[in-house]
């Protein structure tokens, strides 16, 4: 069975997708996704947040990821016909960054790949940076999430 993919002129505006607010909304747009994968691209400037003056440092690619994670879940609602719902970064195992910073003037490819997904929230995604230009490698990471079914519930109990 082939899966579809998307142009990202099909795709939604990435703020409606990602449940934060600027300036942490750090993702330009969805590129493409299908039924496990999604594509977002994020374009280092002068006014990133972040910005070290040469870069962003490559620390921010684990949040780079989390938000390609929460585009692909927001993605997925919309599609359902659900609104878009809060998540929550678990941790990453062997975060991987093969460049110190990401380079003012240069466009990232976030991807990641769902490898599992459990009916209680639980998530786990394969996700890496790429240098959309040349496609080199820049960070690679699994990252594991918990998305609750009623947020606010879960807020609520964690406070008692």
């Amino acid at each position: 069975m082939q899966t579809e993919i998307q142009t990202e002129a099909q795709f939604p505006q990435i703020a409606t997708l990602v449940p934060h607010a600027a300036p942490m909304l750090l993702l330009d747009r969805v590129v493409n996704a299908d039924a496990d994968k999604l594509c977002a691209e994020v374009a280092i400037a002068d006014n990133s947040l972040f910005q070290t003056g040469t870069g962003v440092g490559a620390w921010v690619g684990i949040e780079y990821m989390a938000q390609a994670i929460a585009a692909w879940a927001g993605y997925h609602a919309q599609q359902r016909g659900e609104a878009v719902k809060i998540g929550f970064l678990l941790g990453s195992r062997r975060y991987d960054a093969n460049v110190p910073y990401f380079a003012t003037g240069s466009t990232l490819h976030v991807e990641v790949e769902k490898l599992l997904q459990a009916d209680n929230g639980l998530g786990s995604f394969a996700c890496s940076i790429k240098d959309a230009s040349s496609q080199q490698q820049l960070a690679q990471a699994t990252i594991s999430v918990f998305q609750p079914h009623d947020a606010s519930e879960f807020l609520q109990e964690g406070n008692q």
